[in-house]
């Protein structure tokens, strides 16, 4: 099966290219990005060797879908998806910030806890949590945005206003822009039996001044879900939550001995564990979109994604 591990495209009126960890961003005329997810899985900030079928084109579509639906209290960077695995938007200025924020003490936040950290990113944290507990409130914790692989890391809203790294009155519509989307993912996933319980905002500026939501949202890679049946019962048995997130490619590269630490060697993933993951991203695909995931034609996957971005910048 054809998977999209890297792209070297010419696009018409091309001017540069930037490959993140997932995602490879053409820059066309400085007017629009050409955004390509690929099928490349990163956990702990590191690429992992293998690629999972459908991945970028689920991220992708989840991603769109979610634009659409938050387009009316948060504008976005979108402008089309020529391609099962493409979007195309305004060149924005990016944050260099990640706008974290977490309606429940899970993953990082949960590891922080577990050694006995009450702090984080200048946010109290109540004593007497327990692990997947809810948070009175949703708290932002942002992190610093890695450039070249780098990890990125815990910073305060303090400590971003200090530096200079966005403006205070910039970053209060960051605040303001993160809490309404994460309300209004927590309405969406609420109807699809889940539970958004942290997620990761980027935004941007638009040549004009304009602030928005770019890259991603509410998707596997930036997301975090509980099913909403069983939370409870599981929550009060101290048993651990079935999630739908990435968490669970966190949790066997633990198991196996990896978490992105310098020495440590990334584990082998067998077939199966690839198309387990591959299925685990389509599950998060339907249960949160509520629609059958249809797999686009694999068959030269890359020349597919040429023709139709192609097409698209000729005929703009």
């Amino acid at each position: 099966m054809n998977t999209i591990n890297e792209t070297n495209f010419q696009f018409p009126n091309q001017k540069s290219v930037y490959k993140g960890k997932v995602r490879e961003v053409y820059n066309i005329n400085d007017e629009v990005l050409v955004m390509i997810a690929s099928d490349r899985l990163s956990a702990f900030d590191v690429i992992l060797p293998k690629q999972i079928p459908f991945k970028g084109q689920i991220l992708n579509q989840i991603a769109t879908k979610m634009m659409n639906d938050t387009a009316d209290i948060v504008p976005n960077w979108l402008v089309a998806n020529p391609d099962e695995n493409v979007a195309v938007g305004y060149l924005c200025e990016p944050f260099k910030v990640e706008m974290v924020i977490r309606g429940y003490l899970s993953g990082h936040a949960a590891r922080e806890y577990n050694v006995g950290k009450r702090v984080l990113c200048g946010v109290n944290m109540p004593e007497g949590m327990k692990e997947n507990g809810k948070f009175p409130n949703p708290i932002i914790t942002p992190s610093t945005k890695a450039e070249n692989g780098e990890h990125d890391e815990d910073i305060s809203r303090e400590e971003i206003l200090a530096k200079g790294i966005v403006s205070e009155e910039d970053y209060l519509v960051l605040e303001d822009y993160t809490r309404k989307l994460f309300e209004r993912g927590t309405e969406i996933a609420k109807k699809r039996g889940l539970i958004l319980v942290d997620t990761k905002y980027e935004f941007g500026k638009t040549k004009d001044g304009k602030i928005v939501l770019i890259d991603e949202i509410h998707t596997p890679d930036s997301s975090r879900y509980f099913y909403t049946e069983g939370y409870e019962d599981r929550q009060a048995k101290g048993e651990k939550q079935k999630q739908l997130s990435k968490e669970f490619v966190r949790q066997w590269l633990i198991e196996n001995g990896f978490q992105g630490k310098e020495g440590q060697a990334i584990p082998e993933m067998s077939d199966e564990k690839i198309t387990e993951i591959s299925n685990r991203y389509i599950e998060l695909y339907e249960q949160i979109t509520g629609d059958r995931f249809i797999k686009a034609n694999t068959e030269n996957v890359t020349a597919r994604i040429e023709k139709n971005v192609t097409s698209f910048l000729n005929e703009g």
